[in-house]
Formats: structure tokens, C-alpha cells, sequence
């Protein structure tokens, strides 16, 4: 005997529990997802940053041995970094400005084409100068802390 009424599909109540349940993955997911994206592209700003620390050590070293008064180089733009350290920021794209302060060394970079929520923040990488001249650096600016490498 073969049933001619025969239930077929989803009743309402089982569709709203699966709208409901991908919708609270939704919520949890998505700014998960920001926040590893934001992560990932700061990563690139950091190892840049970490490039000119990289190249300041070296001409640091430089100036001490020949005994200079100038231990760090006057760099005020991208192309300066570029022209004095021979380190390349341009192609990057997430970087609008980058200098070095002469008379401390302080690494200074602006954030560009990430997100919102860190366009137009500053990235800092101070030096500190042992006795021996080795140097430490210390991340700092006014981006949020949870994008800054660990010290």
C-alpha cells in the first residue's frame, strides 16, 4: 500500500534552528577571522620594522668602531631608509610614512591600506644601548598591543 500524503521538506521550527545555529557561528567566526586577517597583514609591517632595526644595528656598529659622534643615521622619509640602510619599504604598501630619529634611533612607522581599525596607527621600535654596544629594541606606538610582537 503506498501513502499518497507523504511528508516532504522541513517544518518551519527546523529551519529557524539551523538559521539559528549558523547565525551564531557567524557572529563568533567573523571577527575572528578580522582579527587574524589584521594579524597577518601587520606581520608584514612588523618584519619591515624589524629590517631597518636589523640595519641600524649594523650601521650603529659602523660608527662606533670608527669612533663618530653620529651613531645613527638621519632618516626621515621611506626613501631615505631606502637610499642610507638600503632597506626597500615602497613595494610593501602598508606602510604611508617611516623615518629614523637621529638623535635617539627610534624606528617611527605609520600603518596604511590594513583596516580601520589600525590605518594611520604608529609603530615604534626603540633602541637601548648596552655598555658592550650591543643593542635590545623595545615595540611600542599607538597601535593596540595585540599587534605588536612580543618582547
Amino acid at each position: 500500500m503506498i501513502k499518497k500524503n507523504c511528508r516532504r521538506g522541513f517544518t518551519l521550527i527546523e529551519i529557524l534552528f539551523v538559521l539559528l545555529i549558523i547565525g551564531i557561528l557567524a557572529a563568533i567566526a567573523i571577527p575572528v577571522y578580522k582579527a587574524q586577517t589584521i594579524s597577518a597583514k601587520m606581520t608584514e609591517v612588523t618584519n619591515a620594522v624589524s629590517y631597518i632595526a636589523t640595519s641600524l644595528n649594523i650601521y650603529h656598529h659602523n660608527s662606533v668602531q670608527v669612533e663618530t659622534t653620529n651613531v645613527w643615521p638621519n632618516c626621515g622619509s621611506i626613501a631615505e631608509i631606502q637610499t642610507s640602510l638600503g632597506v626597500g619599504l615602497g613595494a610593501l604598501g602598508r606602510i604611508s610614512s617611516a623615518s629614523v630619529n637621529q638623535a635617539t634611533g627610534i624606528i617611527s612607522v605609520t600603518v596604511a591600506n590594513i583596516d580601520s581599525t589600525v590605518d594611520g596607527s604608529t609603530i615604534t621600535l626603540a633602541p637601548s644601548t648596552a655598555a658592550d654596544s650591543s643593542i635590545s629594541w623595545k615595540w611600542g606606538g599607538t597601535i593596540l598591543p595585540r599587534y605588536l610582537p612580543k618582547q
